[in-house]
């Protein structure tokens, strides 16, 4: 069971939340930006290092977002099924619309859209791998 209390049953959760969601963030942005060099390098190598500054502290600020709601009552911390550990408190969204509305949201724009994204990049640099090395067999 849980053994520390609620307060740091919030911000061991946060921590979770914030870190996972700047991880797949991240690695989001860095298949964003690889498809921008390959695909459509007029635009990828325009990259520099300010811009990627900019993206890191993006992806910081859109998981801080996410991470901070909770703590301002837009969705709730909680002990996960087992009380071993604290997590987003699945369950408050069964009889919680403003709870429910956090799960969707979480859900759609930390799980759909960026693994939408990341698939969709690494799509487009397969397609234009496979193009260009048949353009280099013609020749």
């Amino acid at each position: 069971r849980w053994l520390y209390g609620n307060q740091l049953c919030s911000l061991y959760a946060f921590c979770g939340v914030l870190f996972g969601i700047c991880s797949l963030s991240t690695l989001t942005l860095l298949s964003t930006v690889c498809c921008l060099k390959i695909c459509f390098p007029a635009y990828g190598n325009r990259l520099r290092r300010k811009q990627g500054a900019i993206l890191i502290a993006c992806a910081w600020t859109y998981a801080a977002l996410f991470a901070c709601s909770p703590l301002a009552h837009w969705g709730e911390y909680g002990e996960e099924p087992y009380g071993t550990a604290c997590c987003v408190d699945w369950f408050s969204s069964n009889g919680d619309a403003v709870a429910m509305s956090y799960t969707v949201v979480l859900f759609v724009f930390c799980f759909l859209l960026p693994c939408g994204v990341i698939v969709t990049s690494y799509s487009l640099i397969l397609v234009t791998v496979t193009e260009s090395s048949r353009a280099v067999a013609k020749h």
